[in-house]
């Protein structure tokens, strides 16, 4: 009998390449940035663009156009961008590429709330329209205050320049946050929603351009020893965790007025949970994956103020030394209220009320100036039966436990028992760990290019639906309800470099439960 040939990890390697041959092309277009002078656009966005364009997703007829208020002309915005390539890009531009990007490239001054600003952005359009020889499919991205983001749409309904017609699509990339409660969410919506229909808004969330969080669903659906024990009666519990080792840094303005339960929680930590709970969808069509998606949202179990008090915990981060560092208290960080009492941590219990997922608790956490930066979604497994090994040194049986890391590195771990050798029986605790960068190279990403190129080809599904985001936000309104209510009497209550305030420890102590520890090794499951 012939032995089984494994495919060379090479192969694996070129395979993402072996799609280009394949994918569907975009559309010529016009990206339109509002607010495009600023760091998302040189950090994220252009590099973004230059990688598209490497790998041949880019359409050869597109332009972009930055719409600020800086003072700049296309000709001193093309040399920031020149350099700007040179400092944020991931890897070295190819000059070819660089030279047609920024070859167009244009710059429309203006104010977001002045009406003549959109007069000239119609006109530079339809201006840039003739000269590069591009149909007239505009996308725009709002990379602005969110204050901006209803007055903007408006205007640009005003100036024609929402409107669809002759086979020519209008599209609009609204960055978070996407109102800071249920009723403003509501609001935005209904505003957005006089100028545009459903389908031309793209609620973008950066971490959905993740690939592990993409294969989430291959992983999910496109492996059948998974899928039949991802439910209530083979799982004990969820763990999703987003922390960050920085702190506030210069956003001080902004994070005292949102706060870490706005400013993760609605929308990347759901996005996760969604994933991670939702049941097969008939297909991969946008609405039919985001459909499931929202019934697990409207499942979470809502938060009576008694569970606020016993299910959430709210943190704020004290002055310490991080990497021989000293680093500031939050309420002494610029432009903080020096008795501010917005949260910097937040953990919490989530239930789901279906039939895949009744009791089993999803634990959240995410935070500010943590022990380590990482982003995961560790999947705990009832243990085994134990009276087998009554008899044995066995004295207890690990859970099996599945880590699907998102960043830094991407990875999918999976930890087992094994007999530890030797003539008595001992179980040993043994990881078995995929890494994408081993098995498919490492392909520097900054998140924003699948995004960018799904809302050029007209694929809305890892873009956030309206009736999405008003869930997200029904669930942890009455949070914020009761901690405006109730100021925190402990704040600050954790120190830097440390894993957030005992009480979140707590929180799975009672049911027996505890956070996963991952102070030791960086790809341990």
């Amino acid at each position: 009998m012939p032995e089984l040939e494994l495919l060379p990890e090479s192969n694996l390697r070129n395979m993402a390449a072996k799609t280009l041959s394949s994918h569907r092309k975009a559309d010529p277009c016009i990206l339109v940035i509002f607010g495009g002078a600023g760091d998302l656009t040189k950090r994220k966005l252009v590099p973004a663009l230059c990688n598209l364009a490497e790998q041949g997703f880019l359409p050869q007829q597109f332009a972009l156009v930055v719409v600020s208020y800086t003072e700049l002309t296309t000709d001193s915005l093309r040399e920031r961008f020149a350099a700007d390539m040179k400092k944020f890009a991931l890897r070295p531009v190819n000059p070819s590429i660089a030279t047609r990007l920024i070859g167009h490239t244009y710059y429309v001054r203006g104010e977001f709330g002045e009406a003549a600003t959109y007069g000239n952005l119609k006109a530079a359009l339809s201006d840039i329209a003739q000269q590069d020889n591009i149909p007239s499919n505009h996308f725009y991205y709002l990379a602005v205050a969110p204050r901006f983001f209803g007055e903007i749409v408006k205007q640009l309904g005003a100036a024609g320049l929402a409107q669809e017609k002759n086979g020519q699509w209008r599209r609009v990339v609204i960055e978070k946050p996407f109102g800071h409660d249920l009723e403003s969410a509501r609001a935005l919506n209904a505003e957005i929603k006089q100028v545009l229909d459903e389908r031309q808004i793209y609620r973008i969330d950066h971490y959905l351009g993740k690939e592990t969080v993409q294969n989430l669903m291959m992983f999910r659906f496109g492996n059948g020893i998974f899928e039949p024990i991802w439910n209530r009666r083979y799982i004990d519990h969820v763990q999703i965790t987003a922390s960050e080792t920085v702190g506030v840094e210069q956003r001080g303005g902004y994070y005292d007025t949102s706060g870490a339960l706005r400013d993760m929680v609605p929308n990347h930590l759901f996005q996760l949970v969604s994933l991670t709970g939702m049941e097969p969808p008939i297909s991969f069509d946008a609405n039919a994956v985001r459909d499931e998606q929202a019934k697990v949202l409207h499942a979470i179990q809502p938060f009576t103020p008694e569970d606020v008090l016993t299910k959430t915990v709210r943190g704020q981060y004290a002055a310490g030394t991080m990497d021989g560092k000293q680093v500031p208290a939050y309420r002494d960080e610029i432009n903080v209220n020096a008795s501010s009492s917005t949260e910097t941590f937040v953990a919490m219990k989530l239930l789901i009320d279906n039939w895949r997922w009744a009791d089993i608790p999803f634990y959240l956490r995410t935070g500010k100036h943590l022990a380590r930066r990482v982003t995961e979604i560790a999947i705990q497994f009832k243990r085994a039966p134990f009276h087998l090994f009554r008899n044995t040194p066995v004295d207890t049986l690990r859970s099996n436990r599945l880590v699907i890391t998102i960043q830094p590195e991407e990875s999918i771990s999976l930890r087992f028992g094994a007999k530890v050798p030797g003539p008595i029986m001992q179980q040993g605790a043994v990881d078995m760990c995929f890494n994408y960068a081993d098995y498919f190279g490492s392909a520097p990403s900054t998140g924003y290019e699948r995004l960018l190129y799904d809302c050029m080809i007209g694929d809305a599904t890892l873009f956030q639906r309206a009736d999405m985001v008003e869930a997200g936000w029904s669930v942890i309104t009455p949070v914020l309800d009761v901690w405006q209510a109730l100021e925190p009497r402990d704040f600050p209550n954790y120190a830097v470099g440390t894993w957030g305030p005992k009480e979140a420890d707590e929180l799975l102590a009672r049911n027996g439960r505890e956070w996963r520890p991952m102070a030791a090794a960086q790809a341990a499951a």
